[in-house]
């Protein structure tokens, strides 16, 4: 997992899935429907996973770090299927999700074509008309702090648009929340 040990013991944390739970989440998802079934990349520690598991008839969770998915099995994979997956290299067919979601993982993300095939993935899996949500944290001085010595590779707001119309999505926008300064996306399968 590209992340130093401060960087795993705050996304590990209660604090951060109560974050993510009241305030991330909610205002990612803002009037986004999910539909049933439902693919969240790049899970991490489960923060998100545990309240989409709450509001989705089908969850699946693409880990690519072996350890962390074997966590997430072991925790909720009675509840999700969890898979040991690159979210640019998805084992799941085309066409088979109503949405896909990924919340502060692009940044982990090292580079730039790398994140380009993580959206081109979720275009190939989404059913025509499914949505593509999520949301991610955006350069401060305390996000790079956090980020010492591990990835950071951010989305850049005035680009991304462009680059998930070039995946294949149309309605591609993004908001920077006035607080925070984090971005969120959408963007749709015709």
């Amino acid at each position: 997992m590209p992340m130093n040990r401060a960087h795993r013991k705050l996304c590990s944390s209660e604090e951060w899935a109560q974050t993510t739970k009241d305030r991330i989440l909610p205002w990612a998802l803002e009037h986004v429907e999910l539909g049933a079934d439902v693919l969240e990349i790049g899970p991490g520690y489960g923060a998100n996973l545990r309240v989409l598991v709450e509001r989705v008839e089908h969850l699946t969770a693409a880990e690519i770090d072996a350890e962390t998915a074997r966590l997430l099995q072991s925790r909720w994979g009675d509840r999700a299927a969890v898979l040991h997956a690159d979210g640019a290299e998805l084992p799941l067919p085309d066409a088979s999700l109503h949405s896909v979601v990924c919340f502060t993982m692009l940044h982990h993300v090292p580079t730039t074509a790398h994140q380009d095939r993580i959206f081109a993935e979720a275009f190939r899996v989404l059913r025509p008309g499914g949505t593509f949500a999520g949301s991610d944290s955006q350069p401060s001085f305390r996000f790079r702090v956090l980020h010492f010595r591990d990835t950071m590779n951010t989305l850049d707001p005035a680009t991304l648009p462009a680059r998930l119309e070039r995946a294949g999505f149309t309605d591609a926008t993004v908001d920077l929340h006035p607080e925070s300064g984090g971005l969120r996306f959408r963007a749709r399968r015709a």
